[in-house]
């Protein structure tokens, strides 16, 4: 339980200091360098770092989109079938990003059983 929110925390952590300097793909390798440092089990490989890097970029994407009002988000929500709302187009985006590191966290895992073994 313990490697769980230590996993957790320190994919939530990197993903946010790499995000400063890199491109949307930082959080993929937070997920890649964090499953390669923490081994988990069975499925917590792709749902730790999913839930971990959906939350951030939720909190990320509100917090950037409530300093203008959510004027951006509604109008790039119109575009798609959500009716122009900003909430369901911040959640889609956390889940994108959320499944972009749980790939990359299996990804990681795997590396770590080749080269181990």
């Amino acid at each position: 339980m313990k490697k769980i929110f230590i996993n957790f925390f320190t994919t939530f952590i990197l993903g946010l200091l790499l995000s400063q300097l890199l491109p949307w793909w930082s959080v993929m390798i937070s997920a890649f360098v964090t499953s390669l440092i923490f081994s988990l089990k069975k499925s917590e490989v792709f749902f730790i770092p999913f839930l971990s890097i959906t939350l951030f970029w939720v909190i990320y994407a509100f917090w950037l989109s409530s300093a203008n009002d959510f004027i951006l988000a509604k109008k790039i929500a119109v575009l798609f079938p959500f009716h122009g709302n900003a909430y369901l187009l911040i959640l889609v985006t956390g889940v994108i990003g959320g499944v972009a590191a749980g790939i990359s966290a299996v990804f990681g895992k795997q590396c770590r059983i080749l080269f181990r073994g």
